[in-house]
């Protein structure tokens, strides 16, 4: 499943989306997930192990920091249109002020299970200067807590425990959805704990095998409305028999980030992204959850 290079039909997907998802460590070694926008093009692929992004990151995200040359990041290329998506992963090879080079390690696609599917809208309205972003600790405010709690579209991102060796080592960027309110956020000493449900998904336990050797994961948070991005890194674990389990219907077992800090990406998106259909296998869950406690 997993190759040294992209098929051709990767390589055109890429070349398709006005959006990409990255997975990058700081320099604490912490994983964060972002976004980079740019009009369809903005990706192209040269060659079957190299992609070009001529993006750079808005202000304050922490990927601003993190490209550095021979840095891993994880990519993740998802249409919500359609809901395709596909993945890859590997190494920069240079950066500059107009983008960046990833030499691929390793690319795979995935199915479209859990995938909101949703057109591109309108561009939005900005004023004549952009609104700063609004960096945090390990307490989020009212609106990062409003914001997570009200996603059905999430990012997640881990890395393997030897990230920055090389080798089969690598950062790596998935996609989690749900219905709104499958993330959810309760004080945990001074800090936040966020639960997020895994659902049965390919089997192939990329995020959580990098979770149990290297216990810290990153979650990015869309509002796809206001435009507003939610970045947060901190510690993780993978709860398996936790009695916080029947709270999500479907879920196999249970996943915990105790932040450790987090930045508001204000109006970080340029166009809005009308919802269309959530995906049909959250209502199989529901259904499926329903008819056991009826029973």
């Amino acid at each position: 499943m997993i190759r040294d290079f992209m098929p051709e039909e990767h390589r055109d997907f890429f070349e398709l989306l006005p959006f990409l998802l990255l997975g990058s460590l700081d320099r604490a070694g912490r994983p964060w997930a972002s976004l980079l926008r740019g009009e369809p093009g903005f990706v192209t692929s040269p060659n079957p192990r190299s992609l070009m992004i001529a993006s750079t990151p808005v202000a304050g995200d922490p990927l601003v920091e993190n490209l550095r040359a021979g840095a891993p990041i994880g990519v993740l290329g998802i249409q919500l249109e359609t809901r395709r998506r596909n993945r890859a992963n590997g190494r920069i090879v240079w950066h500059s002020e107009r983008g960046f080079e990833l030499a691929v390690e390793q690319s795979f696609g995935n199915c479209k299970m859990y995938i909101q599917a949703r057109t591109r809208g309108a561009p939005r309205r900005r004023g004549a200067e952009p609104l700063a972003p609004v960096p945090g600790g390990s307490l989020l405010a009212q609106r990062a807590v409003e914001l997570l709690q009200g996603s059905d579209t999430a990012f997640l991102a881990t890395s393997s425990a030897h990230a920055r060796e090389g080798g089969r080592e690598g950062s790596d960027v998935s996609h989690r959805g749900g219905l709104p309110g499958f993330l959810r956020a309760a004080q945990w000493e001074l800090g936040t704990r966020i639960t997020l449900p895994d659902y049965a998904g390919n089997n192939m336990f990329n995020s959580l095998g990098n979770i149990e050797s290297n216990p810290r994961a990153g979650l990015l948070c869309c509002d796809f409305s206001s435009g507003d991005l939610l970045s947060l890194s901190g510690a993780a674990r993978v709860s398996w028999d936790s009695p916080e389990l029947t709270l999500f219907p479907g879920a196999e077992r249970l996943l915990e980030i105790e932040v450790e800090a987090h930045v508001l990406l204000r109006e970080a998106l340029p166009e809005t992204w009308v919802h269309t259909e959530y995906s049909p296998q959250l209502f199989n869950k529901v259904d499926a959850s329903t008819d056991a406690n009826n029973s």
